[in-house]
């Protein structure tokens, strides 16, 4: 069935556009692969750091959870997804003494932690930005990138098996080639796996 000329040619032309539309892509993920590996090389140790005091109304100490995670994104300047709260209350006769809601803010190379004292109703807010190359390692991990660049790389995962399968479709019909082929992949998979187990202790 490989062998059918409309295959072959559907192959051919899938092959060739899915190598175009992924060369940027993969360029990227070669890139962030080795800024990964080598993170001591890239990232520095010492992010930038914002400190921030924000009073908080009291209406939003009461208010539900979004609006006033918008309220202080908004009015803080930050950025990233919000994770969960922690409250902490202490009360005596019904009165409050001492109490905070904590929560923090993570993107691609960045962290906001939010402290708010819920007596005071002020807000004392972290900020760390890690700089360009922790934001490319995050992307190239999807971590804290949010549902669309996650959503994305599994796109891009699907895209790469296709250019695979493509790949392999143009290489069976040519015996001589697929069985060069064939003992590049042994070879190259019989290398990983030595590599691994002199690697792994």
């Amino acid at each position: 069935m490989l062998k059918n000329k409309g295959v072959q040619t559907w192959a051919r032309i899938l092959h060739i556009y899915v190598s175009m539309a992924l060369l940027l892509i993969v360029l990227f993920f070669v890139i962030t692969g080795i800024t990964l590996n080598r993170a001591s090389w890239f990232v520095s140790d010492q992010p930038s750091v914002r400190l921030l005091a924000l009073p908080v109304p009291r209406v939003m100490l009461d208010a539900e959870h979004n609006a006033l995670i918008a309220f202080i994104q908004r009015e803080g300047g930050l950025s990233g997804q919000a994770s969960g709260f922690e409250v902490y209350r202490d009360s005596e006769d019904g009165e409050l003494i001492e109490g905070e809601i904590s929560f923090s803010f993570k993107g691609p190379g960045y962290n906001a932690s939010v402290f708010i004292d819920l007596v005071s109703a002020q807000a004392e807010i972290e900020e760390q930005r890690f700089g360009v190359i922790a934001i490319l390692n995050d992307l190239h991990k999807g971590r804290h990138s949010g549902a669309i660049w996650q959503a994305f790389i599994d796109v891009t995962a699907l895209l790469m098996l296709g250019f695979i399968i493509t790949g392999v479709c143009l290489l069976v019909p040519k015996k001589k080639s697929f069985i060069t082929g064939l003992k590049w992949c042994g070879w190259g998979s019989l290398v990983s796996l030595l590599l691994y187990w002199l690697a792994v202790p």
